[in-house]
């Protein structure tokens, strides 16, 4: 039976739908960009280095990371996304190492991972990937619907994603979640736990 899922996805491609999807199913989600952005909230672990790193610019009135500072200062400069991964990937490999012991050794866990394929170690993290693919057309209207944010905002968050040839081709399975209706995804979805997990909760 496989027990660990690794599920990714480019921006806008309905991977966090899909996630829900194997949790009803029965699956334990470990969401790395939820624990990223955990870690950078206000009072979270990983604030101070942050601001050694970049500088009380980088920090909101709240007291947490501003995103969108960080996004602009990321993409406008290759060496900080090195030196932001350097301070956010051990503390978030250390959290999900975490959530995936506490789920317990029979659990089905679904690690959600939006770079899996870019980071490389997946592979032999979990049993199975699974990509949730869409065109690029699709991703930017679904994230400009969503977010508000602007057409070349997301171009630019796809840009730094791997290309959809690159993650297909790291997949064991893929949902091409292009014009699926809700009840078709969850279909594709159910018909996956099925082969890959057994019988599920639908």
């Amino acid at each position: 039976m496989v027990q660990r899922i690794g599920l990714t996805g480019g921006i806008g491609s309905g991977k966090s739908t899909v996630a829900g999807l194997l949790v009803k199913q029965g699956g334990v989600l470990v969401d790395t960009d939820a624990i990223a952005r955990a870690i950078a909230q206000p009072g979270g672990i990983a604030v101070p280095a942050l601001e050694a790193a970049f500088g009380p610019g980088v920090i909101g009135a709240d007291g947490g990371l501003d995103r969108a500072v960080m996004r602009q200062i990321v993409f406008s400069d290759a060496g900080a996304k090195l030196r932001l991964e350097a301070i956010l990937h051990p503390l978030i490999g250390t959290e999900t190492q975490r959530q995936a012991a506490a789920a317990g050794e029979d659990a089905v866990v679904v690690f959600d991972v939006p770079l899996l394929v870019e980071s490389g170690r997946w592979r032999t993290i979990v049993d199975r990937v699974l990509v949730v693919d869409a065109t690029e057309q699709t991703q930017l209207q679904r994230v400009v619907a969503r977010s508000g944010w602007t057409p070349e905002a997301v171009e630019a968050v796809i840009a730094q994603q791997a290309p959809r040839r690159a993650r297909r081709a790291a997949a064991d399975a893929v949902i091409y979640n292009e014009s699926l209706t809700l009840a078709e995804l969850g279909a594709q979805v159910w018909g996956l736990w099925e082969r890959w997990v057994g019988p599920g909760t639908r």
